[in-house]
């Protein structure tokens, strides 16, 4: 049974899209509508935009739109019916019953439940008897009862049905556990616990919800971390560990760290806005995430080889989300934790307000693979920091880091001018071919990006563009259709958009891009947002619907006639196989 339709035009009259993507995007007002970097891709200059009046937004870099339940179901990973739940949480409604059988949302409850009660269990035993050598651990590590208790930190018994056995009093089955990822199953169809003699960290999200956990040895056995697999709440490479309460900081900057007990080191010497990716490689969403809450970042990675590669890989990453990044570079310690128990927080404070800005941080690892005593490779190294300053956007960056450069390999400045240029140049020449290649396609640029949305009669679309938008933006000019009918659209697309208008507007209920989410795809919301986002003359809307739907008649009659022709030229093509046949009969 699908949700009433008076439901959703409740929750989305409480629900205001500017409050709601505000929540994870910095957005500024400009004129009538606010901009901001997309949370969906990565970028440096805005192009994500959120129109009030229309309840909608667009990115015009990624594509993406729709309104407030889309936005949710994006930013989350959620399906349609998820999304309403989240809006209408957050609104305070409860949510009709639609369907008898459990759904995914149920299912996610239902982890969500079982991670909370194994986090309680976790720091409950960590506390008992059973975690009396994880508590040690963790004090010798360094870390207060307030530390433990603040980040939820536990302990899993050295047993193989501990947890098992411990939810299944609470009346969950070994089959819940596997599906939250607690539990494993072998060859042989036993089923016992993942986590096994490790010291506990949960992994919560920036909602307070408890996705997933990291376990930890004691000793120098492998694995040394162990996490829980991907699930249906949990993903590693769009979640980050401490984020719930790094986003609270008021740092303006996060400091990125490669572990749990690095960033909990961090965090425990006052540092709140430290945080590490979970068990993998820093990901682009993982820097579209930080850069929802953080202007700045600095990388605080090991300063060993694997760190220091590590560091490379993500500085493009957050640079292209839109952070500005620096690296920390330690002396006399091979990690956060390590500096701060050797030279304390101020000495810390003092390293991250003198961290390296990232461009001379690649200059100076460029550096390291060159002899510069040698001509030759100083050249290449030239050629090769040449390559690094001519992608800096700004021409002042090309010109400091240029000269940063050139002291390096004793050239003049304008030498290094000269290497700079020649790679700008050669940059600005693909980009402009790119262009030129785009330029010379016009029509296929207004088509749908989704293949299988693209238009058949072009022009026929565009006036049906034209109407669509009209409609969107004043249903109460579907009295003016003249007798328009959803059969005369040539784009199946904006034939369903035009029905689902019509239909809402005779039962009175709103007509607004947001309340089409449950009727349409995510590609077919991109492109109705998309055309939303066209102009569109309000004042001489009935000349304009009588235009549109000329476009429309003509353009269906050309196609009649285009079918006729074509049935004409097939019939006469079989009286012409037929006299052929005859003939070669007599």
């Amino acid at each position: 049974m699908p949700l009433p339709d008076r439901f959703l035009d409740e929750l989305l009259a409480r629900t205001d899209i500017v409050d709601l993507v505000s929540e994870s995007v910095r957005l500024t007002k400009k004129g009538n509508s606010y901009w901001g970097c997309c949370p969906f891709h990565s970028e440096k200059t805005p192009s994500f935009h959120v129109v009030p009046d229309r309840q909608m937004y667009k990115c015009f870099g990624c594509g993406k739109g729709g309104g407030a339940i889309n936005y949710v179901m994006e930013l989350e990973n959620l399906p349609f019916k998820d999304a309403v739940a989240v809006l209408a949480q957050r609104a305070g409604m409860p949510v009709p019953e639609f369907g008898s059988s459990p759904g995914a949302r149920e299912r996610r409850e239902k982890i969500l439940a079982i991670n909370t009660q194994a986090a309680r269990a976790f720091h409950r035993w960590l506390h008992g008897p059973e975690g009396a050598e994880g508590l040690r651990y963790l004090q010798r590590r360094g870390l207060s009862r307030r530390t433990l208790t603040n980040f939820g930190l536990g302990f899993a018994p050295n047993g193989w049905d501990g947890l098992i056995t411990e939810l299944s009093a609470q009346g969950y089955d070994k089959r819940d556990l596997l599906d939250a990822g607690l539990a494993v199953s072998n060859k042989d169809g036993r089923i016992y616990d993942r986590f096994r003699n490790r010291v506990m960290f949960p992994i919560i999200d920036v909602r307070g919800n408890v996705i997933g956990f990291g376990g930890r040895v004691m000793d120098d056995s492998t694995p040394k971390y162990l996490n829980s697999p991907d699930t249906p709440v949990y993903n590693k490479s769009r979640n980050v560990f401490a984020l719930n309460i790094a986003k609270t900081s008021r740092a303006g900057r996060v400091i990125l760290t490669e572990g749990y007990m690095d960033t909990i080191s961090l965090h425990q010497a006052g540092f709140d806005s430290a945080v590490a990716s979970l068990g993998t490689a820093l990901t682009e969403e993982h820097g579209q995430l930080l850069a929802r809450y953080f202007r700045e970042a600095v990388i605080a990675y090991d300063g060993d080889g694997a760190g220091i590669k590590a560091a490379q890989r993500a500085i493009p990453i957050l640079e292209k989300a839109g952070l500005k990044v620096k690296v920390l570079q330690m002396q006399g310690a091979k990690d956060p934790d390590e500096f701060i128990k050797a030279y304390g927080r101020e000495a810390f404070a003092r390293l991250l307000d003198q961290s390296e800005n990232q461009v001379d941080y690649r200059l100076a690892q460029i550096q390291k693979k060159y002899d510069l005593s040698d001509d030759g490779q100083r050249v290449a190294f030239l050629q090769e920091a040449a390559q690094l300053v001519a992608a800096l956007h700004s021409a002042v960056e090309r010109e400091i880091y240029g000269g940063h450069a050139a002291q390096t390999a004793g050239v003049t400045p304008d030498a290094m001018k000269l290497e700079v240029d020649r790679a700008l140049k050669s940059r600005l020449r693909k980009a402009k071919k790119q262009q030129e290649r785009k330029d010379l396609t016009p029509v296929s640029q207004n088509q749908p990006e989704a293949r299988e949305l693209r238009y058949k009669n072009y022009p026929s679309a565009r006036a049906e563009e034209g109407i669509i938008r009209l409609l969107l933006r004043d249903p109460s000019l579907v009295s003016r259709m003249k007798g328009l009918s959803q059969e005369e659209f040539s784009s199946e697309l904006l034939k369903k958009v035009f029905g689902l208008i019509i239909d809402r507007e005779e039962k009175g209920l709103s007509v607004n891009v947001a309340v089409l989410a449950s009727e349409l795809t995510e590609s077919e919301m991109n492109h109705i947002t998309q055309i939303l986002e066209e102009p569109q003359q309000i004042s001489n809307s009935e000349q304009s619907i009588e235009d549109y739907i000329f476009v429309i008649r003509r353009e269906a009659a050309r196609d009649k006639v285009k079918d006729d022709e074509a049935a004409l030229r097939e019939v006469q093509k079989k009286l012409l196989q037929k006299k052929a046949y005859m003939e070669e009969k007599i």
